[in-house]
């Protein structure tokens, strides 16, 4: 995010020159005054490094402003409860392929919602995927069966879900932190679209074998 790092820039920039400022009085033996001066430039060189990481962190989100396509999902059958899902994401040419197991497929996302002070400076709400897995409609097979489970995000800079999530009053500004997730079944040559809106995940059919199988799966 532009803001935060602007913000880290600032406090950074100034922190280092109050710890030189303070560096070149000790060195001239004003003790209080340089002394002063280095804890004061070595906090907010800290609070810049924070702000950085924080906002790294937010770098690996999406913003959320309204209900938006987040990837197109389709299944080839490759054996028994054994499916390749293909995903393709808006306005990008990245494909991406998994191979998952079971009779249904599963996407989790985490998101962050904001209040107060973030809302007033203008901070949208933020999602992540998280993992794409595969499930059992049978609960004995879901327990003794090979499991499939996809990383599908990336974790920079300051953890600032689990911050959030763990350490809730140091951050009153996050409204809520919750996962999200949707689950529908598989069948060769289904095809799905995955949205996400302030509520969360929803999945649609978009061709016929995804709307038959998900019809008979009700």
């Amino acid at each position: 995010m532009a803001y935060t790092s602007i913000a880290a820039l600032v406090a950074g920039g100034i922190g280092a020159l109050l710890f030189v400022l303070g560096v070149i009085r000790l060195c001239r033996l004003r003790l209080a005054n340089g002394c002063g001066h280095c804890l004061l430039g070595t906090l907010l060189v800290a609070s810049g490094l924070t702000v950085g990481a924080v906002g790294a962190n937010l770098h690996t989100y999406d913003r959320l402003t309204q209900e938006r396509d987040v990837l197109e999902i389709a299944f080839t059958r490759e054996g028994e409860q054994l499916y390749t899902a293909t995903l393709r994401y808006p306005d990008s040419p990245m494909v991406e392929r998994y191979r998952i197991h079971g009779d249904e497929w599963q996407l989790d996302a985490r998101v962050l919602k904001w209040q107060g002070p973030a809302v007033l400076a203008g901070m949208d709400s933020h999602y992540r995927l998280e993992r794409l897995s595969g499930r059992y409609s049978d609960i004995d097979q879901e327990r003794g069966r090979e499991r499939s489970v996809h990383a599908m995000g990336r974790d920079d800079g300051l953890d600032l879900w689990r911050i959030a999530r763990d350490h809730d009053r140091l951050m009153p500004w996050v409204d809520a932190v919750y996962g999200s997730a949707t689950y529908l079944p598989m069948e060769d040559g289904a095809r799905y679209r995955v949205r996400v809106s302030q509520t969360g995940l929803l999945a649609r059919p978009v061709n016929e074998d995804s709307r038959q199988v998900t019809s008979d799966w009700r």
